[in-house]
């Protein structure tokens, strides 16, 4: 059951979608792959079976690892995380990733 918080201060300037809710979505510990080679990004399906995701929403994404990360394919119930070794000469080890949504 979704916690429901009554009390919210949003900063002045920001963008609602919705004047009653804030949709919050956390993921911990989501596995990646190696990228083989160096210099070959990763990418990762992110998904929430149980709700939807709202229709516009930002992605924190927290690798464990030295990398640059972004998010693609953002859709109503996943989105993907693509994680690339930096420097580009490094090559990406199996590891996780943390991601939270916020809309």
């Amino acid at each position: 059951m979704p916690l429901q918080v009554h009390d919210m201060e949003i900063a002045d300037g920001s963008t609602l979608q919705n004047l009653d809710r804030v949709v919050i979505a956390q993921q911990f510990n989501i596995p990646n792959g190696s990228g083989g080679t160096a210099g070959n990004p990763v990418t990762v399906s992110v998904s929430f079976a149980f709700q939807s995701l709202p229709a516009n929403y930002a992605v924190i994404v927290q690798p464990n690892q030295a990398c640059l990360s972004y998010v693609t394919a953002k859709g109503f119930t996943s989105f993907n995380v693509v994680l690339t070794p930096s420097p580009a000469t490094a090559t990406l080890q199996a590891g996780s990733f943390d991601a939270i949504v916020i809309g």
